[in-house]
């Protein structure tokens, strides 16, 4: 699908974007992949990794999603963008609100309105299990976000760009979680690890699966669908005792704008979600969308009415020997 295709990352020097752009040039063959972040320095040391002498699809675009007229400048003759660039910190979203608002939600509004002035024909964004019944400004702004691009496919009408979006849990070793602080004391000596709260449940993804369910899910989108995988999930505290087994555990207390547990299908969106083998979709609530719009031969049945796909209440948890390997893979 991406070979001699023309592919734009938003965000793509964050642990995300790295890693789907490495993949890329590994499995396909693109005409360009475009690098658009506005960190000059993350842009350098990517060069260096992806130099265009070897790499010669790579373009990086300095830019601001806050920016549309640049945003729009990117986007010509792009065929495909994944947009992965957000504000994600939620405690700094709860102290930084405006912020947050501006990248997240009128950020995700400059995507929309670029990729359907440049003809753009499918547009993934990348969105997390904190923007089901969110109770943080990033999660809200994430909703907002996710609402966005479901709606863009009214604007774009029936010929034009097709918006979807891929939810899913925290990542393994991504920059700024959990883990890299925790492998960090690790390797400073400390015996002692941080916990907010012990009974803290997480879905949990490996940054490869992550890239390869956004790949799948953009073969597969034709439009308003919320692409969501299945996945294990964990305590915080197996995790810390799976990187440190004889550990001290302090309970430090719950951050600002965090969930004990997250939701990735509530049951409000229980009544327009389709189970498939290895995911669910949500289908949108728009005219534009019939029964036969995805799942039309292709297995998809309707879940229960009082279904909740809730990290606490996962029937598919992570065992002591899956942790580990699901750190080492990460």
């Amino acid at each position: 699908m991406f070979d001699k295709a023309n592919i734009l990352v938003t965000g793509g020097t964050g642990s995300f974007g790295k890693r789907f752009i490495k993949t890329v040039l590994e499995s396909f063959n693109p005409q360009r992949l475009i690098v658009f972040s506005r960190d000059e320095l993350k842009q350098s040391e990517m060069q260096t990794e992806f130099p265009e002498t070897k790499y010669p699809a790579m373009r990086y675009f300095i830019g601001d999603i806050r920016d549309e007229s640049r945003m729009t400048m990117a986007m010509r003759n792009v065929d495909f963008v994944i947009h992965a660039a957000a504000l994600k910190q939620v405690p700094a979203a709860e102290y930084n609100p405006f912020e947050c608002v501006k990248t997240n939600i009128q950020g995700a509004e400059n995507v929309v309105n670029a990729a359907i002035q440049c003809g753009v024909k499918k547009v993934i964004a990348l969105s997390t299990d904190k923007a089901a019944n969110p109770i943080n400004l990033y999660g809200a702004t994430k909703l907002a976000s996710d609402k966005i691009f479901v709606a863009g496919n009214n604007l774009s009408g029936t010929n034009g760009t097709r918006f979807s979006v891929v939810r899913y849990g925290n990542v393994i070793g991504s920059r700024g979680s959990v883990i890299p602080y925790w492998q960090k004391l690790i390797a400073e000596g400390s015996t002692t690890l941080p916990i907010t709260n012990p009974k803290m449940t997480r879905f949990w993804i490996t940054l490869d699966q992550g890239v390869q369910f956004v790949i799948n899910s953009i073969e597969q989108a034709v439009g308003g669908e919320i692409f969501i995988p299945k996945l294990p999930s964990a305590k915080i505290v197996d995790i810390a005792k799976a990187l440190l087994p004889n550990c001290k555990l302090e309970t430090i207390g719950i951050r600002p704008g965090e969930k004990l547990h997250e939701v990735m299908v509530t049951i409000d969106d229980a009544r327009l979600t389709k189970e498939f083998e290895d995911y669910y979709i949500i289908e949108p609530a728009f005219a534009f969308w019939t029964e036969n719009s995805y799942t039309g031969g292709k297995g998809g049945k309707p879940v229960a009415d009082d279904f909740e796909y809730k990290s606490e209440t996962n029937s598919q948890r992570l065992s002591p020997e899956q942790l580990q390997q699901f750190l080492v893979s990460s």
